[in-house]
Protein backbone atom coordinates (compact mmCIF):
# COMPACT_ATOMS: atom_id res chain seq x y z
CA UNK A 1 0.00 0.00 0.00
CA UNK A 2 2.67 2.57 0.85
CA UNK A 3 4.68 1.21 -2.34
CA UNK A 4 1.40 2.24 -4.39
CA UNK A 5 0.76 5.57 -2.73
CA UNK A 6 3.86 6.20 -2.92
CA UNK A 7 3.80 5.26 -6.92
CA UNK A 8 0.65 7.51 -7.34
CA UNK A 9 2.07 10.51 -5.89
CA UNK A 10 5.77 10.43 -7.86
CA UNK A 11 2.99 10.02 -11.10
CA UNK A 12 0.95 12.86 -10.16
CA UNK A 13 4.07 15.30 -9.66
CA UNK A 14 5.40 14.16 -12.89
CA UNK A 15 2.28 15.23 -14.45
CA UNK A 16 1.94 18.41 -12.62
CA UNK A 17 5.42 19.40 -13.52
CA UNK A 18 4.98 18.61 -16.87
CA UNK A 19 1.81 20.62 -17.36
CA UNK A 20 3.57 23.30 -15.52
CA UNK A 21 5.98 23.12 -18.41
CA UNK A 22 3.83 22.36 -20.90
CA UNK A 23 0.51 24.34 -20.48
CA UNK A 24 0.46 26.61 -17.62
CA UNK A 25 2.04 29.23 -16.46
CA UNK A 26 5.48 28.68 -17.70
CA UNK A 27 4.18 28.64 -21.42
CA UNK A 28 2.26 31.88 -20.44
CA UNK A 29 5.05 33.31 -18.44
CA UNK A 30 7.29 33.02 -21.54
CA UNK A 31 5.38 35.05 -23.99
CA UNK A 32 4.61 37.56 -21.02
CA UNK A 33 8.22 38.10 -21.38
CA UNK A 34 8.45 38.34 -25.26
CA UNK A 35 9.89 34.89 -26.02
CA UNK A 36 8.09 32.40 -27.66
CA UNK A 37 8.36 28.72 -27.17
CA UNK A 38 10.86 26.60 -29.50
CA UNK A 39 9.09 23.82 -31.25
CA UNK A 40 10.69 21.28 -29.50
CA UNK A 41 9.93 22.03 -26.07
CA UNK A 42 7.80 19.50 -25.39
CA UNK A 43 11.43 17.49 -25.47
CA UNK A 44 12.39 19.74 -23.70
CA UNK A 45 9.93 19.84 -20.95
CA UNK A 46 10.39 15.78 -20.67
CA UNK A 47 13.81 16.05 -20.04
CA UNK A 48 13.26 18.84 -17.41
CA UNK A 49 9.95 16.88 -15.81
CA UNK A 50 13.02 13.77 -15.53
CA UNK A 51 15.52 15.70 -13.88
CA UNK A 52 12.98 17.75 -11.52
CA UNK A 53 11.44 14.58 -10.77
CA UNK A 54 14.69 12.53 -9.83
CA UNK A 55 15.48 14.26 -5.85
CA UNK A 56 11.58 14.01 -5.71
CA UNK A 57 11.63 9.88 -6.49
CA UNK A 58 15.30 9.80 -4.14
CA UNK A 59 12.75 11.14 -1.27
CA UNK A 60 9.98 9.25 -1.69
CA UNK A 61 12.48 6.00 -1.96
CA UNK A 62 14.51 7.13 1.02
CA UNK A 63 10.97 7.99 3.05
CA UNK A 64 9.77 4.49 2.00
CA UNK A 65 13.10 2.22 2.61
CA UNK A 66 13.97 4.21 5.89
CA UNK A 67 11.76 2.01 8.57
CA UNK A 68 13.24 -1.50 6.25
CA UNK A 69 16.93 0.02 6.83
CA UNK A 70 16.66 0.30 10.19
CA UNK A 71 14.71 -3.06 11.03
CA UNK A 72 17.63 -4.80 8.14
CA UNK A 73 20.48 -3.33 10.54
CA UNK A 74 18.72 -4.57 13.55
CA UNK A 75 18.30 -7.67 12.44
CA UNK A 76 22.18 -7.41 11.34
CA UNK A 77 22.92 -6.27 14.69
CA UNK A 78 21.12 -9.39 16.21
CA UNK A 79 22.38 -11.64 14.05
CA UNK A 80 25.95 -10.57 14.75
CA UNK A 81 25.20 -10.86 18.47
CA UNK A 82 23.72 -14.68 17.87
CA UNK A 83 27.03 -15.50 16.24
CA UNK A 84 28.86 -14.70 19.45
CA UNK A 85 26.98 -16.35 21.55
CA UNK A 86 24.66 -13.21 23.16
CA UNK A 87 20.95 -14.50 22.75
CA UNK A 88 20.37 -11.59 25.15
CA UNK A 89 19.30 -8.92 22.76
CA UNK A 90 16.19 -8.65 20.28
CA UNK A 91 13.83 -6.60 18.33
CA UNK A 92 10.54 -5.20 19.09
CA UNK A 93 7.46 -7.15 17.61
CA UNK A 94 6.25 -3.30 15.69
CA UNK A 95 9.18 -0.42 16.41
CA UNK A 96 8.14 3.09 16.70
CA UNK A 97 8.00 4.12 12.76
CA UNK A 98 8.53 0.63 11.44
CA UNK A 99 6.93 -1.48 8.79
CA UNK A 100 3.58 -3.00 10.03
CA UNK A 101 3.69 -5.27 7.08
CA UNK A 102 7.26 -7.28 8.43
CA UNK A 103 5.56 -7.42 12.40
CA UNK A 104 5.29 -11.30 11.63
CA UNK A 105 9.07 -11.40 10.60
CA UNK A 106 10.28 -9.33 13.67
CA UNK A 107 7.68 -11.12 16.17
CA UNK A 108 9.01 -14.75 15.14
CA UNK A 109 12.67 -13.38 15.62
CA UNK A 110 12.30 -12.29 18.71
CA UNK A 111 10.76 -15.68 19.60
CA UNK A 112 13.60 -17.13 18.00
CA UNK A 113 15.91 -15.11 20.62
CA UNK A 114 14.05 -16.67 23.51
CA UNK A 115 13.82 -20.19 22.18
CA UNK A 116 17.99 -19.79 21.50
CA UNK A 117 18.26 -18.23 25.31
CA UNK A 118 16.11 -20.73 26.76
CA UNK A 119 18.12 -23.89 24.76
CA UNK A 120 21.29 -21.99 26.18
CA UNK A 121 19.97 -21.78 29.61
CA UNK A 122 19.03 -25.81 29.41
CA UNK A 123 22.35 -26.68 28.03
CA UNK A 124 24.40 -24.60 30.56
CA UNK A 125 22.18 -26.65 33.45
CA UNK A 126 23.44 -29.87 31.64
CA UNK A 127 27.27 -28.94 31.19
CA UNK A 128 27.18 -27.93 35.19
CA UNK A 129 25.16 -30.93 36.49
CA UNK A 130 27.49 -33.55 34.02
CA UNK A 131 30.60 -31.66 35.14
CA UNK A 132 30.08 -32.02 38.78
CA UNK A 133 28.81 -35.90 38.21
CA UNK A 134 31.97 -36.87 36.06
CA UNK A 135 34.31 -34.72 38.85
CA UNK A 136 32.80 -36.09 41.64
CA UNK A 137 32.81 -40.06 40.94
CA UNK A 138 35.06 -42.15 42.75
CA UNK A 139 36.01 -43.32 38.92
CA UNK A 140 39.29 -41.32 37.57
CA UNK A 141 38.73 -40.04 34.45
CA UNK A 142 41.16 -38.93 32.24
CA UNK A 143 40.98 -37.90 28.40
CA UNK A 144 44.20 -37.24 26.15
CA UNK A 145 44.43 -36.31 22.45
CA UNK A 146 46.49 -37.44 20.02
CA UNK A 147 49.81 -36.65 20.95
CA UNK A 148 49.36 -37.80 24.96
CA UNK A 149 48.36 -34.35 26.16
CA UNK A 150 45.99 -34.57 28.88
CA UNK A 151 42.80 -32.66 27.48
CA UNK A 152 40.71 -33.33 30.95
CA UNK A 153 41.10 -34.72 34.25
CA UNK A 154 38.52 -35.41 36.93
CA UNK A 155 39.46 -35.00 40.89
CA UNK A 156 39.68 -38.81 41.62
CA UNK A 157 42.74 -38.25 38.36
CA UNK A 158 44.28 -35.59 39.98
CA UNK A 159 44.16 -36.87 43.64
CA UNK A 160 45.72 -40.34 41.90
CA UNK A 161 48.30 -38.89 39.71
CA UNK A 162 49.61 -35.94 41.10
CA UNK A 163 48.43 -35.49 44.17
CA UNK A 164 45.18 -33.15 43.44
CA UNK A 165 47.50 -30.96 40.80
CA UNK A 166 46.05 -29.41 37.71
CA UNK A 167 46.45 -31.88 34.91
CA UNK A 168 44.97 -30.30 31.97
CA UNK A 169 47.64 -28.85 29.20
CA UNK A 170 50.65 -31.46 30.55
CA UNK A 171 52.05 -33.80 28.64
CA UNK A 172 51.23 -37.74 30.32
CA UNK A 173 54.77 -38.75 30.01
CA UNK A 174 55.28 -36.11 32.32
CA UNK A 175 52.89 -36.64 34.83
CA UNK A 176 53.82 -40.80 34.79
CA UNK A 177 57.63 -39.39 35.13
CA UNK A 178 57.08 -39.63 38.95
CA UNK A 179 54.06 -42.15 39.11
CA UNK A 180 54.26 -45.72 40.63
CA UNK A 181 55.72 -48.34 37.66
CA UNK A 182 52.51 -50.81 38.04
CA UNK A 183 50.42 -47.44 37.08
CA UNK A 184 53.39 -46.77 34.12
CA UNK A 185 52.99 -50.07 33.18
CA UNK A 186 49.46 -50.15 32.92
CA UNK A 187 49.08 -46.60 30.86
CA UNK A 188 51.56 -47.88 28.58
CA UNK A 189 49.66 -50.89 27.41
CA UNK A 190 47.13 -51.03 25.20
CA UNK A 191 44.49 -53.09 26.98
CA UNK A 192 42.45 -53.27 29.64
CA UNK A 193 43.37 -55.19 33.13
CA UNK A 194 44.06 -54.87 36.96
CA UNK A 195 47.09 -53.45 38.22
CA UNK A 196 47.94 -52.35 42.30
CA UNK A 197 49.70 -49.26 43.29
CA UNK A 198 50.89 -48.17 47.01
CA UNK A 199 49.28 -46.18 48.62
CA UNK A 200 49.46 -44.66 51.94
CA UNK A 201 51.62 -47.69 52.70
CA UNK A 202 48.74 -50.17 51.49
CA UNK A 203 48.36 -51.75 48.29
CA UNK A 204 45.67 -50.33 46.50
CA UNK A 205 44.26 -52.25 43.19
CA UNK A 206 42.85 -50.32 40.21
CA UNK A 207 40.62 -51.34 37.09
CA UNK A 208 42.13 -49.59 33.90
CA UNK A 209 39.50 -49.25 30.81
CA UNK A 210 40.66 -47.53 27.60
CA UNK A 211 38.12 -45.95 25.45
CA UNK A 212 39.72 -44.51 21.65
CA UNK A 213 37.10 -41.78 19.97
CA UNK A 214 37.30 -39.12 17.81
CA UNK A 215 36.63 -35.47 19.30
CA UNK A 216 35.89 -32.31 16.69
CA UNK A 217 37.55 -34.22 14.52
CA UNK A 218 40.32 -35.45 16.33
CA UNK A 219 41.73 -38.83 18.14
CA UNK A 220 41.20 -38.94 21.86
CA UNK A 221 41.76 -41.46 24.43
CA UNK A 222 39.95 -41.73 27.42
CA UNK A 223 40.98 -43.86 30.33
CA UNK A 224 38.89 -45.25 33.28
CA UNK A 225 40.69 -46.38 36.67
CA UNK A 226 38.07 -48.12 39.04
CA UNK A 227 39.17 -48.67 42.55
CA UNK A 228 38.63 -52.03 43.26
CA UNK A 229 40.12 -52.78 46.71
CA UNK A 230 36.93 -52.36 48.53
CA UNK A 231 35.28 -54.45 46.07
CA UNK A 232 37.87 -56.76 46.07
CA UNK A 233 37.69 -57.05 49.90
CA UNK A 234 34.27 -57.80 49.92
CA UNK A 235 34.80 -60.48 47.37
CA UNK A 236 37.38 -61.64 49.13
CA UNK A 237 35.16 -62.62 52.65
CA UNK A 238 32.55 -64.39 50.41
CA UNK A 239 35.25 -66.17 48.76
CA UNK A 240 35.78 -67.40 52.46
CA UNK A 241 32.75 -67.52 53.15
CA UNK A 242 31.81 -69.94 49.56
CA UNK A 243 35.60 -72.07 50.41
CA UNK A 244 34.27 -73.00 53.51
CA UNK A 245 30.38 -73.65 52.49
CA UNK A 246 32.34 -76.00 49.60
CA UNK A 247 34.83 -77.47 52.63
CA UNK A 248 31.90 -78.15 54.67
CA UNK A 249 30.27 -79.93 51.78
CA UNK A 250 32.98 -81.53 50.74
CA UNK A 251 33.50 -82.97 54.11
CA UNK A 252 29.62 -84.04 55.03
CA UNK A 253 30.03 -85.83 51.39
CA UNK A 254 33.21 -87.57 52.82
CA UNK A 255 32.28 -88.29 56.73
CA UNK A 256 28.84 -89.25 56.15
CA UNK A 257 30.16 -92.74 53.73
CA UNK A 258 32.91 -93.14 56.24
CA UNK A 259 30.92 -93.21 59.11
CA UNK A 260 27.90 -95.33 57.51
CA UNK A 261 30.87 -97.98 55.99
CA UNK A 262 31.94 -98.13 59.33
CA UNK A 263 28.58 -99.18 60.75
CA UNK A 264 28.84 -101.82 58.49
CA UNK A 265 31.80 -103.58 58.47
CA UNK A 266 31.46 -103.59 62.11
CA UNK A 267 28.25 -105.30 61.77
CA UNK A 268 29.39 -107.61 58.98
CA UNK A 269 32.21 -108.73 61.91
CA UNK A 270 29.42 -109.17 64.59
CA UNK A 271 27.80 -111.48 61.80
CA UNK A 272 30.85 -113.32 61.48
CA UNK A 273 31.04 -112.45 57.59
CA UNK A 274 34.34 -111.26 57.53
CA UNK A 275 34.70 -111.82 53.60
CA UNK A 276 33.15 -108.72 53.02
CA UNK A 277 34.98 -106.34 55.47
CA UNK A 278 38.69 -105.79 53.51
CA UNK A 279 35.60 -104.63 50.57
CA UNK A 280 34.22 -101.96 53.72
CA UNK A 281 37.51 -101.15 54.34
CA UNK A 282 39.08 -100.42 50.91
CA UNK A 283 35.83 -98.39 50.08
CA UNK A 284 36.69 -96.49 53.63
CA UNK A 285 40.23 -96.05 52.19
CA UNK A 286 39.28 -94.27 48.64
CA UNK A 287 37.21 -92.26 50.23
CA UNK A 288 39.77 -90.85 53.04
CA UNK A 289 42.18 -90.60 49.77
CA UNK A 290 39.92 -88.25 48.05
CA UNK A 291 39.24 -85.96 51.07
CA UNK A 292 43.04 -85.95 51.46
CA UNK A 293 43.97 -85.12 47.52
CA UNK A 294 41.02 -82.05 48.14
CA UNK A 295 42.40 -80.63 51.29
CA UNK A 296 45.74 -81.14 50.00
CA UNK A 297 45.03 -78.94 46.43
CA UNK A 298 44.21 -76.20 49.16
CA UNK A 299 46.49 -76.40 51.46
CA UNK A 300 49.23 -75.58 48.36
CA UNK A 301 47.24 -72.88 47.77
CA UNK A 302 47.01 -71.70 51.30
CA UNK A 303 50.84 -72.87 52.26
CA UNK A 304 52.64 -71.55 49.39
CA UNK A 305 56.58 -71.92 49.72
CA UNK A 306 59.02 -68.92 49.06
CA UNK A 307 60.42 -69.79 45.85
CA UNK A 308 63.76 -70.87 44.82
CA UNK A 309 65.09 -68.54 42.69
CA UNK A 310 67.96 -70.27 40.25
CA UNK A 311 68.29 -69.21 36.40
CA UNK A 312 66.24 -71.31 33.75
CA UNK A 313 67.01 -71.95 30.43
CA UNK A 314 63.78 -71.33 28.63
CA UNK A 315 63.88 -73.86 25.74
CA UNK A 316 63.40 -77.06 28.37
CA UNK A 317 61.60 -75.08 30.71
CA UNK A 318 58.94 -74.20 27.34
CA UNK A 319 59.27 -77.90 26.01
CA UNK A 320 58.22 -79.20 29.52
CA UNK A 321 55.34 -76.71 29.51
CA UNK A 322 54.17 -78.21 26.21
CA UNK A 323 53.81 -82.09 28.00
CA UNK A 324 50.86 -80.72 29.98
CA UNK A 325 48.82 -78.75 27.28
CA UNK A 326 49.60 -77.53 23.74
CA UNK A 327 50.55 -74.22 22.64
CA UNK A 328 51.58 -72.17 19.83
CA UNK A 329 55.00 -70.08 20.77
CA UNK A 330 54.29 -66.76 19.74
CA UNK A 331 57.67 -65.19 19.09
CA UNK A 332 61.24 -66.26 19.66
CA UNK A 333 62.85 -67.73 23.40
CA UNK A 334 65.50 -65.47 25.16
CA UNK A 335 68.86 -66.48 24.53
CA UNK A 336 69.64 -65.51 28.02
CA UNK A 337 68.38 -67.66 30.80
CA UNK A 338 65.54 -66.61 33.53
CA UNK A 339 65.95 -66.45 37.20
CA UNK A 340 62.74 -68.14 39.49
CA UNK A 341 61.48 -71.12 40.73
CA UNK A 342 61.21 -73.57 38.32
CA UNK A 343 58.66 -75.55 39.69
CA UNK A 344 56.38 -72.77 41.41
CA UNK A 345 56.34 -71.11 37.66
CA UNK A 346 55.85 -74.27 35.99
CA UNK A 347 52.59 -75.28 38.09
CA UNK A 348 51.52 -71.33 37.58
CA UNK A 349 51.59 -71.50 33.79
CA UNK A 350 50.21 -75.19 33.41
CA UNK A 351 47.07 -73.28 35.81
CA UNK A 352 47.22 -70.16 33.23
CA UNK A 353 47.09 -73.08 29.95
CA UNK A 354 44.29 -75.57 31.36
CA UNK A 355 42.05 -72.17 31.90
CA UNK A 356 42.81 -71.28 28.33
CA UNK A 357 41.85 -75.11 26.88
CA UNK A 358 38.60 -74.88 29.19
CA UNK A 359 37.64 -71.37 27.69
CA UNK A 360 35.95 -72.84 24.61
CA UNK A 361 39.13 -72.04 22.44
CA UNK A 362 40.22 -73.75 19.66
CA UNK A 363 43.35 -75.39 20.72
CA UNK A 364 45.26 -73.75 17.93
CA UNK A 365 44.34 -70.28 19.31
CA UNK A 366 46.06 -70.94 23.06
CA UNK A 367 49.35 -69.04 22.64
CA UNK A 368 52.11 -68.46 24.82
CA UNK A 369 55.11 -66.25 24.35
CA UNK A 370 57.64 -65.03 26.66
CA UNK A 371 59.77 -61.55 26.00
CA UNK A 372 60.52 -58.74 28.34
CA UNK A 373 58.22 -56.08 30.09
CA UNK A 374 57.48 -52.20 28.38
CA UNK A 375 60.41 -50.89 30.77
CA UNK A 376 63.13 -54.09 29.67
CA UNK A 377 63.56 -54.57 33.40
CA UNK A 378 60.87 -57.16 33.82
CA UNK A 379 60.58 -61.09 32.07
CA UNK A 380 57.26 -61.70 30.83
CA UNK A 381 55.15 -64.70 29.98
CA UNK A 382 51.58 -64.17 28.51
CA UNK A 383 48.90 -66.86 27.97
CA UNK A 384 46.20 -66.09 25.61
CA UNK A 385 43.16 -67.81 23.98
CA UNK A 386 40.68 -67.53 21.93
CA UNK A 387 37.70 -67.87 24.20
CA UNK A 388 34.82 -65.47 24.60
CA UNK A 389 36.84 -63.45 26.92
CA UNK A 390 35.49 -61.95 30.59
CA UNK A 391 33.58 -58.82 31.32
CA UNK A 392 34.70 -56.41 33.44
CA UNK A 393 32.95 -57.55 36.54
CA UNK A 394 34.41 -60.85 35.86
CA UNK A 395 37.94 -59.14 35.09
CA UNK A 396 37.77 -57.33 38.24
CA UNK A 397 37.33 -60.79 40.55
CA UNK A 398 38.96 -63.50 38.31
CA UNK A 399 41.97 -63.19 40.86
CA UNK A 400 39.85 -63.24 44.17
CA UNK A 401 40.31 -66.96 45.72
CA UNK A 402 37.73 -69.91 44.91
CA UNK A 403 36.22 -67.40 42.11
CA UNK A 404 35.65 -69.08 39.07
CA UNK A 405 33.14 -68.61 35.81
CA UNK A 406 33.45 -72.49 35.62
CA UNK A 407 30.10 -74.48 37.16
CA UNK A 408 33.11 -77.64 38.49
CA UNK A 409 35.87 -75.02 38.89
CA UNK A 410 37.65 -74.88 42.06
CA UNK A 411 38.70 -71.27 42.09
CA UNK A 412 42.32 -71.76 42.68
CA UNK A 413 44.14 -71.77 39.14
CA UNK A 414 44.26 -67.72 38.85
CA UNK A 415 44.75 -67.08 42.71
CA UNK A 416 47.83 -69.42 42.89
CA UNK A 417 48.97 -67.86 39.82
CA UNK A 418 48.73 -64.43 41.13
CA UNK A 419 50.28 -65.31 44.83
CA UNK A 420 53.14 -67.23 42.70
CA UNK A 421 53.55 -64.15 40.71
CA UNK A 422 53.69 -61.81 43.80
CA UNK A 423 56.17 -64.58 45.43
CA UNK A 424 58.72 -63.56 42.85
CA UNK A 425 57.67 -59.79 43.41
CA UNK A 426 56.05 -59.55 40.20
CA UNK A 427 52.51 -59.03 39.36
CA UNK A 428 49.49 -60.92 36.92
CA UNK A 429 47.33 -58.95 34.45
CA UNK A 430 44.68 -60.07 32.34
CA UNK A 431 42.19 -58.24 30.10
CA UNK A 432 40.35 -59.41 26.85
CA UNK A 433 41.96 -59.93 23.27
CA UNK A 434 41.15 -57.57 20.60
CA UNK A 435 39.42 -59.96 18.09
CA UNK A 436 37.72 -62.37 20.90
CA UNK A 437 39.19 -63.90 23.54
CA UNK A 438 41.83 -63.49 26.63
CA UNK A 439 45.38 -62.35 27.54
CA UNK A 440 47.04 -62.95 30.86
CA UNK A 441 50.63 -62.53 31.64
CA UNK A 442 53.05 -63.04 34.42
CA UNK A 443 55.84 -60.29 34.74
CA UNK A 444 58.79 -60.46 37.26
CA UNK A 445 62.00 -58.64 37.77
CA UNK A 446 64.59 -60.15 35.88
CA UNK A 447 67.39 -59.99 38.50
Amino acid sequence: MRLALCLIAAAVAAVSIHLTLTLWPVPQLLRSAGHEAPDTWSFTAVGLTFLLMLPIVWGLASLLLMPLARLLRALESTVLSYRDGEFGSGIAADPPGGLSELSTLTRLHSELGVALREQRRHLAQRELLLDTVVQNTPVALLLTDANEGIAYANIAARQLMDQGRSLAGRGLAEVLADAPEDLRLAFAGAQDGLFSVMQDGQEERYHLSMRDFRLQGQPHRLRLLRRMTKELSRQEVASWKRVIRVISHELNNSLAPISSLAHSGAELSRRGMHERVPGVFASIGDRAKHLHQFLAGYASFAKLPAPLLAPVDWPPFIESLGAHYGFVLMGELPAVPGRFDAAQMEQALINLLKNAHESGSAPEGVSLSVGVGVAREDWRIEVGDRGPGMTETQLSQALMPFYSTKRSGSGLGLALAREIAEAHGGRIAMGNREGGGLWVAISWPRV
